[in-house]
């Protein structure tokens, strides 16, 4: 199957376009999109691995599902486009970024300058219907972005991994933390963050302290 993304994860991924669960996944997608609304725009669905080669990969973001809502969601994890309010459990990863690097509150939430710093923001689940968070979760995008995150450690070394929350820390157990740095905390949604684990776990200045110390340039966040 000829799948429209960038050529170094191409390389890398065309075997997992090949298999029947990823044929199956692109016939129920193609599906969706014909027949209802579906988040993020069609041509935006691998923005992360198009945003963010494999080549310059040096962090990961992990986050579940596509915003939902008309607008939003541009195929980055936790990003908006701009001139969409930010949602709150970004507003929360701004606030974090504040608290630990003295970084003023961006005016838009739309992440690709962390994507072309070599930031990989990826959802476990590419693509969601309209209105209806998890619509798409159970149909082998999380098949495929498991692939991704083992070609990821298997082949590269020295990743700073961002696991926010139980979902994305399970979807990380086959993440080598001899090979890589592995940074947990809860995750920044208003229900989960205002509980404590959210702010205050500094994994901005750690992401940068790490790769500093690999003699890689620092993220600007």
């Amino acid at each position: 199957m000829d799948v429209k993304i960038e050529e170094s994860w191409k390389a890398r991924l065309h075997e997992e376009f090949e298999k029947e669960y990823f044929g199956n996944l692109i016939e129920f997608v193609r599906n969706e999109y014909k027949n209802g609304v579906c988040y993020p725009p069609g041509k935006l669905i691998f923005n992360a691995f198009d945003k963010c080669s494999f080549d310059s990969t040096r962090v990961v973001i992990l986050g579940q599902d596509p915003y939902h809502g008309p607008g939003q969601a541009n195929g980055l994890c936790f990003s908006v486009n701009d001139g969409v309010p930010s949602p709150p459990s970004l507003v929360n990863i701004f606030k974090e970024i504040h608290d630990d690097l003295g970084k003023p509150i961006p005016k838009t939430g739309n992440l690709e300058r962390w994507a072309k710093q070599g930031v990989l923001l990826l959802n476990a689940t590419l693509t969601v219907r309209a209105g209806a968070a998890g619509s798409h979760q159970g149909k082998g995008w999380e098949v495929f972005t498991d692939a991704v995150i083992k070609c990821l450690n298997d082949e590269k070394e020295g990743i700073v991994f961002m696991l926010w929350g139980k979902y994305a820390q399970d979807k990380g157990k086959v993440i080598d933390s001899n090979k890589h740095f592995v940074l947990k905390a809860k995750h920044p949604s208003p229900m989960s963050a205002n509980y404590g684990g959210w702010f205050g776990n500094k994994h901005f200045s750690q992401a940068n302290n790490y790769l500093q110390s690999k003699g890689l340039p620092t993220v600007e966040w």
